[in-house]
């Protein structure tokens, strides 16, 4: 005699397939996921923070240890503490390096920014052809150095292309590079035309970030395109424009290699920028304990400035709505 089961037969879905339930998530799955993605971004980061380390990071702290020492590079390093900035401070040479370097950064920012912002608007308003955006960048494509002597076989005095055109015209030839009063105008405008592009590029991307309908509705009102300029394009334009000042004083500040190629400093120290002056104190002179110790006090002018610029700028905070 059997005894027929009290439980139910088990049902089982079609086709005999078996019901599974997901497993609900938990934190710690959360933290082993971004554990994982923690490692690949490490991965990545790496070669760039190598980078750093090496190259910026380790350099400026050596620099700021031998900036409080005496260095020739053939005997240790002797520690001399506030010495060389003692000397910085009664050196009526870096004095006149630092006016001579902030001449050319005003000219050069000056000059530069107007042009790169006139650009700018010209490309977005007639046109924003990329051959033409192309052009524009052309210079920037080119080394410093090679610039530069460029420059100086177009103004050379006795056989530059330059002075011929201007002896041709009738007008006596100017020294742009062998004399005080052009020397430093004449880097800057070299300068100038090598980076103006690529500004102008920067700027540009930012007038791409404008909305259109701001200057129809003006136009709807009757505005005119100088009026649009200061009103619309000033002002929204601005956190932008802030960042490129910030660049381009920084990289201004940092002038050399063109004064290397077509001045060496000269004449009578016209051009003796301060990077240039660095430079000769430490490879010229073997003094590195003291050229360290202007390139910290380089450091603190231009983070100074950096910091300066931010706030007053405001280019952390924008006007677009």
């Amino acid at each position: 005699m059997t005894i027929a089961s009290s439980s139910p037969p088990s049902r089982l879905p079609a086709g005999g397939a078996t019901e599974t339930r997901s497993k609900p998530r938990t934190r710690r799955d959360d933290v082993s996921e971004n554990r994982g993605d923690g490692r690949l971004a490490a991965v990545f980061i790496a070669p760039a923070l190598l980078g750093f380390l090496v190259f910026l990071l380790w350099p400026t702290l050596r620099g700021i240890y031998l900036s409080f020492t005496r260095f020739n590079l053939l005997t240790p390093a002797e520690w001399v503490g506030l010495d060389n900035y003692v000397r910085m401070v009664n050196d009526p040479i870096f004095w006149d390096s630092l006016t001579v370097t902030v001449e050319y950064v005003v000219i050069n920012i000056g000059v530069q920014t107007v042009a790169a912002l006139a650009i700018a608007v010209l490309l977005q308003r007639l046109t924003q052809s990329a051959m033409l955006r192309g052009i524009v960048l052309t210079p920037y494509l080119m080394s410093n150095v090679v610039a530069g002597l460029v420059w100086l076989w177009i103004l050379d005095t006795q056989l530059g292309i330059g002075n011929e055109i201007i002896s041709a015209l009738g007008a006596d030839r100017i020294p742009f590079l062998a004399d005080e009063t052009w020397a430093i105008p004449t880097i800057a405008l070299i300068n100038v035309w090598r980076h103006v592009g690529y500004t102008a590029l920067l700027l540009f991307a930012g007038l791409q970030a404008i909305p259109n309908d701001m200057y129809e509705a003006a136009r709807v009102d009757g505005a005119s395109e100088w009026r649009m300029f200061w009103r619309i394009t000033m002002p929204l334009l601005r956190p932008v424009l802030a960042v490129v000042l910030i660049m381009t004083v920084i990289g201004s500040f940092q002038v050399f290699d063109t004064v290397a190629v077509t001045t060496a400093g000269g004449p009578a120290n016209a051009t003796n920028v301060l990077q240039y002056y660095i430079y000769g104190s430490a490879f010229g002179r073997f003094q590195f304990g003291y050229a360290s110790a202007m390139s910290v006090a380089l450091l603190v002018v231009l983070s100074a400035i950096t910091i300066l610029q931010y706030r007053l700028t405001r280019a952390g905070r924008t006007d677009l709505g």
